[in-house]
């Protein structure tokens, strides 16, 4: 298993966050990335075709050579993992879990936001993983739907994804959460705007903006570790697939993956 590839799915581009924070953490190891761009947007759909279609994407994951399978999609963790933990004897790795701990360590005074797609937020994942760790903990959720498509298209520094994420912000501020999960992996990317929009529309309004990409490659780290499955010391291949538009996930998906446009993607019919 030393050799064998780490892999990752996501409903779309914005899983390249996580994917990228494995690559820096985990050099060595080979990287197999699928976005089921034709089924974008997760976070839209019922619990029974996330679940559905999250099957069908590590399905096709496993039938390469992979040692681990990360869940990058907020969406899919929070509705699915159970099930995908249950269909396969390897490790399945969650965002959510990792990003309640990240929250839970970074907020000051227990008020914690969670933003993420209709459908991650109407699960109630967030949720429940921040009280389990600090019962007395205030969570206030918001969806912030728009988000997605924006990234998608490229839009992370827009003057309409700038009044979108101030309209978003807003109900946070008011509220005085000092820590923000951005419980998307589209959102990251969108960190650069979320902070100049807290300094010029909120007053330099202090907030954590947590995502779980870290959290997961330090926890694919300790696992492989404590497995003793890591690769030797070499250069680690990455291999992307997606299901639609490979043309475009290359082009805008280098601004999730290190920078610059991917080198080949691959499209693939589930």
């Amino acid at each position: 298993m030393h050799r064998a590839a780490i892999g990752i799915f996501d409903s779309g581009i914005g899983g390249l966050t996580v994917a990228s924070a494995v690559a820096r953490a985990l050099p060595h190891e080979d990287v197999i990335y699928l976005g089921d761009t034709a089924r974008l947007p997760y976070g839209t759909k019922s619990a029974a075709t996330v679940s559905r279609y999250a099957a069908r994407a590590m399905e096709i994951l496993l039938r390469y050579p992979v040692k681990a399978v990360v869940v990058a999609c907020n969406t899919a963790s929070a509705h699915a993992l159970p099930t995908l933990r249950e269909a396969t004897s390897l490790p399945v790795i969650g965002v959510v879990g990792p990003g309640a701990r990240a929250a839970c360590a970074a907020t000051q005074t227990g008020k914690i936001g969670v933003a993420g797609t209709e459908a991650t937020i109407r699960s109630g994942a967030y949720q429940a993983a921040i009280l389990e760790l600090a019962p007395e903990a205030q969570v206030i959720t918001a969806p912030w739907p728009l988000l997605v498509p924006l990234a998608e298209e490229g839009w992370t520094e827009h003057e309409v994804t700038r009044l979108t994420v101030e309209t978003y912000l807003e109900p946070f501020v008011t509220s005085g959460v000092d820590t923000l999960v951005l419980g998307c992996t589209h959102y990251p990317v969108f960190k650069p705007l979320i902070r100049s929009v807290l300094d010029s529309s909120f007053d330099g309004f202090e907030m954590a903006l947590v995502d779980s990409a870290d959290v997961v490659a330090s926890d694919l780290t300790a696992l492989l570790a404590d497995r003793q499955e890591a690769a030797p010391e070499r250069v680690g291949r990455r291999t992307f697939f997606c299901t639609d538009a490979p043309e475009r996930f290359a082009r805008v998906g280098g601004t999730f993956f290190q920078g610059g446009e991917l080198a080949a993607v691959t499209a693939i019919d589930l």
